[in-house]
């Protein structure tokens, strides 16, 4: 790995503390970037602007999604103004550089009474069906990542003070509000059901569990909020992540301040939460033109 990138990637992961995913993608995208550009080591101090332009503009002539592009740029901005704040640049040439958002994709979200219909799947008469309820429960109060509620732990979970502590991205800690209707869930399921799951095998500690001491996997997780969305009658495709994006949506819609539902999902950047503010302007603007008498 060439010298500058090296020294980048220890510093997402000394000072930010950015898990080891994260660092792959960024030396990933810096590699791609360079092998584009046909650069060594010492031609990273010297790319301008326009060559940054130049690379960001054949991406989208590539046809490569908006999103790919935004992130291989994140990475550039990045990695130059590390460079920058170190003093190995006096200048640096992505920082007024724009993906622009033309072809934006916008999350995908389900209604209020798709997520209701979601929800009243499960069969709460079976062990399953309660723990799959609670899962979905909690998922929808607290907006957690997939890979969040596989590894919420029971410490974490607090039914008194109705909250749970999620690990995010770079192992970094948050606390997420609980509703009272996911307390009552987690509460019953914690108490009556998961003792049942766990089949007095050894406790491995997460609160989702599979038959015996098993943890639940993403895959199954995916298989099981799918199979129940076809049950309730949702064409448009459903995933835990969908779930997360309902979250955010709704809570806007309703009156949540923007930095509150970025705390709440963890995102480092305020940037990524307002992707949601798309989705609420446009039906704001639906609203609009359905009761204004002059629109």
């Amino acid at each position: 790995m060439e010298h500058y990138v090296a020294l980048f990637l220890e510093y997402l992961q000394v000072e930010l503390g950015l898990a080891l995913n994260t660092r792959q993608a960024y030396a990933r995208d810096l590699k791609l970037f360079m092998q584009a550009l046909k650069l060594q080591e010492d031609g990273l101090l010297g790319v301008t602007r326009q060559q940054i332009i130049d690379y960001i503009t054949s991406l989208k002539l590539k046809g490569l999604a908006a999103a790919s592009i935004a992130r291989k740029l994140a990475a550039l901005k990045a990695f130059y103004r590390f460079l920058a704040a170190e003093g190995y640049l006096e200048v640096n040439p992505a920082e007024v550089v724009e993906a622009g958002n033309k072809g934006l994709a916008l999350p995908r979200v389900l209604s209020t009474d798709e997520v209701e219909a979601l929800l009243n799947q499960p069969d709460l008469h079976t062990v399953h069906g309660y723990r799959d309820r609670t899962m979905l429960e909690v998922l929808y109060a607290t907006g957690m990542r997939v890979s969040e509620l596989m590894h919420l732990k029971v410490d974490g979970v607090n039914l008194e003070m109705q909250y749970i502590i999620a690990f995010g991205k770079g192992s970094k800690e948050r606390i997420v509000p609980l509703g009272k209707i996911a307390v009552a869930f987690l509460h019953n399921y914690l108490e009556r059901v998961r003792p049942q799951l766990l089949e007095e095998k050894p406790d491995p500690g997460y609160v989702f569990l599979s038959q015996g001491d098993k943890e639940m996997t993403r895959q199954r997780f995916f298989q099981i909020i799918r199979s129940y969305a076809r049950e309730a009658g949702i064409t448009k495709p459903v995933s835990p992540h969908v779930l997360r994006h309902s979250f955010a949506t709704h809570l806007l819609d309703n009156g949540a301040d923007l930095r509150s539902v970025q705390e709440m999902l963890g995102h480092a950047n305020i940037a990524t939460t307002q992707i949601y503010t798309h989705l609420t302007n446009k039906r704001l603007r639906a609203v609009y033109a359905k009761a204004h008498p002059r629109a």
